[in-house]
């Protein structure tokens, strides 16, 4: 099953919702052969989130990393 391509440039404010309308399909079957396969229906929704953030923040790691570093940075500055 093919997912739909978006129908509104970026930024537009219906895109996040066309996007979740157009994986919505995908991730019920992934989430149905998850249950089948005999994982209880909560840790498939725990599962599914938990790689969803774990994804992101590897697909961001230099941005997380830098935020990380500004972070450390003024918790120093605090303490000298």
């Amino acid at each position: 099953m093919a997912i739909e391509r978006p129908r509104e440039p970026a930024g537009h404010k219906d895109r996040l919702s066309d996007c979740q309308r157009a994986i919505e399909d995908r991730l019920l079957e992934l989430f149905g052969e998850a249950v089948a396969a005999g994982w209880a229906e909560d840790e498939v929704f725990a599962a599914i989130v938990s790689v969803a953030d774990t994804t992101q923040l590897a697909m961001h790691r230099d941005q997380f990393l830098s935020v990380e570093t500004q972070l450390r940075r003024a918790m120093t500055k605090r303490t000298d």
